[in-house]
């Protein structure tokens, strides 16, 4: 079938394995590092499952910050050119033009049926209910992109998605790294799949097999916790014949660089903001000549709100309540190895190393702690950067993180530990940013560098992305009449 299959992009052989060892099986696990194409091949499974005759329909499950993405651009770019289809995005607010659209969904015929969801929604009633109705009225593939989003069993979501998953008859789940915090998050990402295939009727007798447990008294009361694991080799052997894991480094066929996107929701603070200072902005272009200074003010202040924060006329910075390191998070979650993370301001940049060294699992645990991360911008003090630039280096050092400004860090050093670069917030100067790239792509990089853009849809920050992707310098192109369009 594999090789019949009419592929609308080229697959690399990775892919072509993957969807060899999995393409018509009731569950599969794609457990693919991020930037090797795990996508794709989830696409080109379900068009070979519809090709023959196995399958009418899709529900895709994904994050807020991804599944927006497949719908732009994964399933436009991917799915061969032969297939008709209807894919439709959820979407929390309705109308008439989106509940047609829902109710073609439940239309059998010749067209495939892809339905869009983010994993929040099946928290909800409404969501739930429709993702039920959605799986009863075909014949279907379910999957979950980035399915460590489910590995808490004590998760409402989770239920909800483990209660529907036999509806489907074949099963997906994605994910880069799906052990992010110990081996006990497969259970509920296996159960998804099918409830037997590890042979455990629970999630206790899964976590007595695999984690050494110890009592512990805390404020008089005794609780048992993990206090390690066993048997991993095992775990290993029985994940085996469901499931396919590549490293980046094992697909000599990647191209040197792959870029992604990760989509963050403005919250209703940052809308309120954006929106008076778009206002104000194209109040002022009105009718005036507009020195390109003064358009890259207008541009920063926009781009500022984005990012969650708002430098006011006294040069206070404001705090605005936002997404975006939520959204990062994440991210750091599904990444294996080290990591760069470049921000445009100083503000981020603090914030950043604050949360990462703060951030805690859902047991109150570190999940990174201070020791893994070092900054590089002005702050730096001249004798600690070459410091953090070898620790960072150094593959037995803690150190995992390395968060910089472009302007400083984006010159002249070598970080060629980290494959993965985050761009948390982008500037307007395109050197910057080839630059910046190039700290981790370099000699010296044995692995495909993957790039990441954390980007706000429908702003500025989604059109700056967009210019520096084309090599295009805003600081030098942007002039009065051509920021109408931008803001």
């Amino acid at each position: 079938m594999v090789k019949n299959y009419r592929f609308k992009t080229k697959p690399y052989a990775h892919q072509i394995t993957a969807l060899e060892k999995s393409w018509d099986k009731e569950e599969y696990a794609y457990f693919m590092e991020m930037g090797t194409g795990k996508s794709k091949v989830l696409v080109d499974n379900i068009g070979m499952l519809y090709d023959k005759g196995l399958i009418n329909a899709a529900l895709i499950i994904a994050p807020k910050g991804v599944y927006r993405n497949w719908y732009s651009s994964e399933i436009p770019t991917h799915l061969a050119s032969h297939i008709q289809h209807k894919t439709v995005l959820w979407t929390a607010s309705t109308s008439k033009a989106k509940d047609k659209e829902y109710q073609d969904l439940f239309i059998v015929d010749y067209n495939l049926h892809i339905l869009l969801m983010n994993v929040e929604a099946l928290s909800t009633p409404r969501g739930y209910a429709f993702a039920r109705k959605f799986l009863n009225s075909h014949k279907a593939l379910f999957a979950v992109d980035e399915s460590t989003t489910i590995k808490s069993h004590k998760a409402q979501r989770t239920k909800n998605i483990i209660s529907i998953a036999p509806l489907a008859k074949y099963r997906r789940i994605l994910t880069g790294s799906p052990v992010t915090k110990s081996p006990l998050d497969l259970y509920t990402q296996c159960k998804f799949l099918n409830e037997h295939l590890l042979g455990f009727s629970s999630y206790l007798t899964f976590q007595n097999r695999y984690a050494n447990m110890i009592r512990k008294n805390f404020g008089g009361r005794q609780v048992w916790i993990i206090n390690s694991y066993q048997r991993l080799d095992e775990l290993s052997e029985n994940l085996k014949p469901f499931s396919y894991r590549v490293l980046k480094e094992d697909c000599l066929d990647l191209p040197d660089k792959v870029y992604i996107k990760r989509e963050i929701e403005l919250t209703e603070d940052q809308l309120k903001h954006y929106s008076t200072m778009k206002a104000t902005a194209m109040a002022l272009l009105k009718g005036d000549v507009v020195r390109a200074p003064h358009v890259l003010t207008q541009l920063m202040r926009l781009h500022q709100i984005t990012c969650g924060h708002l430098t006011t006329e006294t040069g206070e910075i404001v705090d605005i309540k936002s997404n975006r390191i939520k959204e990062l998070l994440k991210i750091l979650e599904e990444t294996n190895g080290k990591a760069i993370i470049w921000a445009h301001y100083v503000h981020d940049i603090e914030k950043i190393v604050k949360a990462i060294s703060t951030a805690k699992d859902e047991e109150g645990n570190l999940l990174y702690g201070p020791e893994s991360v070092v900054s590089y911008y002005g702050e730096t003090l001249s004798e600690q950067r070459q410091k953090n630039i070898e620790a960072f280096q150094n593959p037995r050092s803690p150190v995992r993180f390395f968060v910089g400004n472009p302007a400083t860090g984006g010159y002249g050093i070598t970080l060629t530990e980290a494959s993965t670069v985050i761009y948390y917030s982008n500037g307007y100067d395109l050197e910057k940013r080839l630059q910046s790239e190039d700290r981790a792509h370099r000699i010296g990089q044995k692995k495909s560098v993957t790039y990441i853009d954390l980007i706000a849809e429908k702003t500025v920050d989604e059109k700056i992305v967009k210019a520096l992707r084309k090599k295009i310098n805003i600081a030098s192109e942007v002039l009065g009449e051509e920021l109408r369009s931008w803001i």
